[in-house]
């Protein structure tokens, strides 16, 4: 990694567990720290501050969403502090946007933070409006599309979301990273756009994303591997 390089680093499925953070090279020095989703377990208002806190100490230029295992109310709590991406466009570096789309669409396991197909097709659509004129597109979404390997379960189900699937097949974006089903972890594509699920930050995972003169770089990391 070049550092003299703008990058950013992409972490999700914290589920309150931030001691790899620490762990991640260079975090101090990115030009931002994006979470997916899924800061807490189950968690309210209190348990998300106490680790996006912990987060914003590490670098203080945070962009975050909730998950499905956080409660709605964490938002809020997001958009006091300006740290909000949920279902919002904007601008990381010069013509490089980044849209975020938190939540899930429906488990079996009756989760805070669940919604329809058609909630997830509206913030993909509002999102992406603050940033399509942009030359290059990042989007965060804790859903992962569905019919990838970002979205397979053990069993080899497909669990995710065809409001994702379809919004990637249309804008094709540069990058698409995701998160929400742990065991996961992949590369894959939608036609251009690269799908990267990191898997939990416990187990180890990030994304590594950097503005080059070709464009975004996106690749995934281990801080097992470093």
């Amino acid at each position: 990694m070049q550092t003299s390089l703008p990058f950013w680093i992409v972490v999700g499925d914290i589920h309150e567990q931030t001691a790899n953070i620490h762990r991640i090279p260079h975090i101090g020095e990115a030009a931002g720290l994006i979470v997916s989703g899924d800061i807490t377990n189950a968690g309210r208002v209190a348990k998300a501050t106490e680790v996006l806190e912990e987060l914003h100490r590490v670098n203080p230029n945070l962009y975050a969403q909730i998950g499905n295992m956080d409660f709605p109310e964490v938002t809020g709590f997001l958009e006091q502090r300006g740290w909000n991406i949920h279902a919002r466009g904007v601008e990381l570096d010069e013509d490089v946007g980044l849209m975020g789309v938190g939540y899930s669409n429906a488990t079996p396991f009756g989760t805070p933070a669940e919604v329809g197909e058609h909630e997830l097709h509206m913030w993909l659509d509002v999102a992406y409006a603050d940033i399509k004129d942009l030359a290059h597109h990042i989007v965060v979404c804790h859903t992962p599309p569905y019919g990838t390997r970002s979205d397979a379960l053990a069993d080899g189900t497909h669990v995710g979301s065809h409001s994702v699937r379809r919004f990637l097949e249309a804008a094709q974006p540069d990058v698409c990273v995701t998160g929400h089903i742990h065991e996961a972890v992949s590369q894959d594509y939608l036609g251009r756009t690269l799908i990267l699920n990191p898997g939990m930050l416990a187990a180890g995972g990030y994304v590594l994303l950097q503005r080059t003169a070709e464009g975004i770089h996106a690749e995934l990391r281990s801080v097992r591997e470093e």
